[in-house]
């Protein structure tokens, strides 16, 4: 079901934050600066399909397609939500990026 446009900005917003935050303790705490960026995808596949993540293993071919399929049926909204938390990450990093240059330590 999309979203209303009130509830799309709230949740494109919340996404944002939420792994900008994530992001960015991940970063301090494991000082690589790209981590939530990588991790992302991993957590957009588990948010997307329903599978077990042990069927990518044992039954790649109809999970994968199963993914594939599911990624086809995301709505527009969705699709918005899913690139603001990416765009969260990846800003997590690039401010981590600029602390680190400017002299701050974290940890």
């Amino acid at each position: 079901m999309p979203l209303t446009i009130p509830t799309l900005i709230i949740s494109m917003l919340l996404f944002m934050v939420l792994f900008f935050g994530i992001g960015f303790l991940l970063n301090m705490l494991l000082r690589m600066t790209w981590v939530m960026a990588v991790i992302y995808p991993v957590v957009v596949v588990m948010i997307i399909d329903k599978v077990d993540f042990l069927d990518y293993f044992t039954a790649p071919g109809a999970t994968f397609q199963d993914l594939l399929n599911n990624m086809i049926r995301l709505h527009f909204s969705d699709i918005l939500v899913l690139i603001f938390g990416l765009l969260g990450a990846i800003l997590s990093g690039i401010t981590i990026k600029m602390l680190r240059v400017r002299g701050y330590q974290m940890f």
